[in-house]
């Protein structure tokens, strides 16, 4: 699948270890996590791939006050003990967002939009 970032802060944060060790707090593990699943990302064909795989906790994003998510989607970092997601926006050939009526829809070119860490509203 192709990869598009939203911006080269998250580009490099996706590609440069020492970027990626300053924004998980100097955490290795995370880091390494990040990396693997955007490997999975690069490799798989659709996102639909990657919405099937139990361990990315894959789910649509909604609509939250000012956060306008409606389109957007979230995998975990490392699991779902841990508050990191990958927020996900895919997009079409023109690379413009793709509005998926069902999930085997889902476009073959993603943009990244942020790497982010949540509430730990489950808890």
């Amino acid at each position: 699948m192709e990869l598009v970032y939203a911006n080269g802060k998250v580009e490099e944060i996706c590609t440069s270890k020492k970027a990626a060790l300053k924004h998980f707090g100097g955490n290795n593990g995370l880091v390494l996590a990040l990396f693997s699943k955007i490997q999975a990302l690069e490799a798989a064909d659709t996102l639909y791939d990657i919405s099937i795989l139990p361990s990315f906790h894959f789910h649509p994003l909604k609509n939250k006050g000012r956060n306008k998510l409606k389109g957007y989607f979230a995998i975990d970092v490392k699991g779902r003990s841990n508050a990191w997601r990958i927020i996900l926006q895919p997009l079409d050939d023109h690379y413009e967002p793709f509005a998926c009526a069902n999930i085997d829809e889902i476009a073959g070119v993603v943009r990244i939009v942020q790497i982010e860490q949540v509430s730990k509203h489950y808890e």
